[in-house]
């Protein structure tokens, strides 16, 4: 009778151990439905780039990490995407994100004029914006 008892409280416990673990599992979805990494890594580059010009027009640091910011928007192109972004609208405004962001590197590389870096500097940071409010919801505007 020990036996029967001690195999019957054993199921129980494996089966409720079983019943707890699953219920973690969507929390641990949610947590990642509520983060986009790719997004959080490509603004702390596009702030160190796009901050001092805007500032002070210096685009000394923009001409430095243009290669990484290059690459971090095609790391970023690649990575899945969260669900509530998981659409045309956002694939596309990646791959011109992507597009913008080679652009810039390129510009710089052939020794394009401040102006011109500035202006295609400019045009990722837009486009970075317009990729934010997606995932932000439009009306919320995303704080520098």
């Amino acid at each position: 009778m020990r036996h029967i008892i001690g195999l019957v409280l054993l199921i129980t416990t494996l089966l409720m151990g079983s019943a707890c673990g699953h219920k973690s599992e969507p929390a641990q979805d949610q947590a990642s439905e509520d983060e986009w990494p790719e997004m959080d890594s490509f603004h702390m580059l596009m702030a160190e780039a796009f901050h001092p010009y805007k500032d002070s027009s210096n685009l000394e640091p923009a001409k430095k990490l243009a290669g990484e910011l290059s690459l971090e928007a095609e790391n970023w192109q690649g990575a899945p995407l969260p669900r509530k972004v998981d659409n045309d609208v956002v694939k596309d405004l990646l791959k011109s994100l992507k597009a913008d962001s080679q652009q810039l590197a390129e510009l710089i590389k052939a020794g394009a004029t401040d102006q011109e870096i500035g202006t295609s500097l400019t045009a990722v940071h837009d486009q970075f914006h317009k990729i934010t409010e997606a995932w932000h919801g439009e009306g919320e505007k995303h704080e520098h």
